[in-house]
């Protein structure tokens, strides 16, 4: 069952906006997928088996009592239910201790795994003393908060204990009236003492696992609470058209990030909400973009949004050079093509298409996208091209690496589509193969978000021609800092401060002096757009 419920859990997960992702080290969920699940493990295994035994154990004790002396039955059947009350009335008391115990674990491998992967960073900076100090403290408040989670536990057994001090007292008292009023024997007294022993054991397995059932339901919350967090970017039912490429249009659109820690959003009552706020249990909540066309956007670096009112549009078949300094708003174009985000604003369209209404999954195969950072899998080389995809024939992955001049690394490997890859490749190969995963999708739009700024000269040169055969029959947008990266563009598009400076054909723009791409090209300094 804890299997099956990380599966669905972890899928979930997969299913979330990038807002969750990034308001979310991957460090934190993972241990909500699976450490919160290992705490019900017990629960599944032995809570039933155990309450369910010991209960039938505690019904036969009373039924012997009532059938030795009523009396006797009637106070040990008083004693048990008042017992069981009191231990009913306590069970919920460490819920919300246990829930903090687990938020604070969270962010603790949360933190661990951001130190981890920026070790070298860490290292090349000094910053080894910071790193090893902030765990320090995030292991004091994993300690603090485990502590009281357990100090109210213990409560739970506290009060057992003490109920049985109570019942011990009554059985004494009880069996001494009635061995004086001579009633009873004196090894009725024993038996007294001794059912009411047996009574004790059965309720401990069962307090006992009620301090399991407290810190099960305290991993039920936040499960819930995960599995309760809805995509906020869904798809429709409608398709795009069938063609090899497909229009782009951005009509006034206009869009924020709210789900970084330098942005709020102000209600349009004046109060003020982060994006990622925790509730009381802990759960970061994405802000849907639904909810920001009414609300007035805080941006704490002077206001200014990503994207305000992009007008422009691309026929099918052609090539747009997108050009701008960094946080100019280039990679976010790329983003919203690729529905990772839907707009604050305004309305994106691909073949005619408002992309807001077309299959998740449709959209995905018609928009493909090289990026900088490419992410290698721990698997075979067949499974990395294809995104483990088995429909894919050896002879298309066969045919696509060849097209990239990939024929002679791809002979060398030992065990061919079948290597498993490792960590040892370089950015220059690890692009290569990203372009060998879209050239296998054949999507209508390529998108290359800086795809060739990681190459070495040579390892570019070799891509060239792969790009040309990629691009050719489609329509794409490349996204660059350096001018020599869209010079096979037929349009150039600028950006700046989240607004269009400049839109037209290159050749136009080039012969224009007094254009901002002719004054680039003059001046030649790639720099200028770093």
């Amino acid at each position: 069952a804890t299997n099956v419920l990380r599966a669905e859990l972890a899928e979930h997960c997969l299913g979330l906006d990038m807002s969750f992702h990034k308001s979310h080290t991957p460090g934190e969920w993972i241990e909500r997928i699976d450490g919160d699940v290992s705490s019900l493990a017990n629960f599944f295994s032995q809570f039933v088996m155990l309450v369910l035994g010991n209960a039938l154990l505690l019904g036969a004790v009373l039924v012997v009592t009532w059938f030795e002396d009523w009396r006797i039955g009637l106070a040990l059947t008083v004693f048990a239910v008042c017992a069981l009350a009191a231990l009913n009335r306590t069970r919920h008391f460490s819920v919300p201790f246990f829930v903090a115990s687990r938020q604070s674990e969270a962010q603790l491998y949360g933190e661990l795994e951001e130190h981890l992967a920026g070790l070298d960073d860490i290292r090349a900076n000094g910053a080894g003393a910071y790193a090893a100090r902030r765990f320090a403290e995030r292991q004091r408040t994993v300690y603090q908060t485990v502590v009281r989670a357990e100090m109210s536990s213990a409560a739970v057994d506290m009060v057992s204990t003490g109920s049985f001090a109570i019942g011990y007292l009554g059985a004494l008292a009880l069996g001494a009236w009635l061995f004086q009023s001579g009633l009873i024997s004196l090894g009725t007294i024993f038996l007294v003492l001794r059912y009411t022993q047996m009574v004790r054991d059965p309720m401990s397995q069962i307090t006992r696992q009620l301090q399991d059932l407290q810190k099960a339901s305290a991993g039920i919350i936040r499960i819930s609470q995960l599995l309760a967090l809805r995509p906020q970017v869904t798809g429709g039912d409608a398709l795009l058209p069938a063609a090899s490429a497909l229009s782009v249009e951005f009509s006034d659109v206009t869009f924020v990030y709210a789900d970084g820690p330098s942005g709020a959003v102000r209600n349009p009552d004046g109060a003020v909400r982060n994006d990622g706020a925790v509730t009381a249990a802990g759960a970061q909540q994405p802000i849907a973009a639904s909810s920001l066309h009414n609300a007035e956007v805080v941006v704490h670096a002077g206001d200014e949004r990503v994207l305000r009112g992009l007008d422009f549009s691309l026929a099918p078949g052609c090539v747009l050079g997108l050009l701008g300094r960094t946080g100019s708003g280039k990679t976010t174009v790329a983003r919203l093509l690729a529905r990772l985000y839907d707009p604050t604003g305004g309305i994106i369209r691909l073949g005619g298409v408002d992309i807001r209404g077309v299959q998740t999954r449709e959209l995905r195969r018609a928009v493909g996208m090289v990026t900088q950072d490419v992410q290698m899998f721990s698997a075979t080389l067949r499974q990395n091209l294809t995104l483990f995809d088995d429909g894919i024939p050896d002879e298309r992955i066969h045919a696509a690496l060849a097209q990239l001049g990939l024929e002679g690394w791809y002979s060398a490997l030992p065990a061919g589509l079948d290597t498993v890859l490792s960590s040892g490749f370089s950015a220059g190969e690890a692009q290569l193969l990203a372009f060998t995963r879209v050239m296998l999708r054949d999507p209508a739009l390529v998108i290359l978000d800086e795809a060739s700024s990681r190459l070495d000269p040579a390892t570019e040169r070799l891509i060239e021609r792969a790009v040309d055969g990629l691009l050719a029959g489609r329509t794409a947008i490349i996204i660059a800092h350096r001018l020599a990266t869209v010079q096979r563009a037929g349009e150039i598009l600028i950006l700046e401060d989240g607004q269009i400076r400049e839109h037209g054909q290159r050749a136009a723009l080039a012969a224009e002096a007094r254009s901002r791409f002719a004054q680039l090209l003059q001046t030649g300094m790639d720099e200028v757009l770093v």
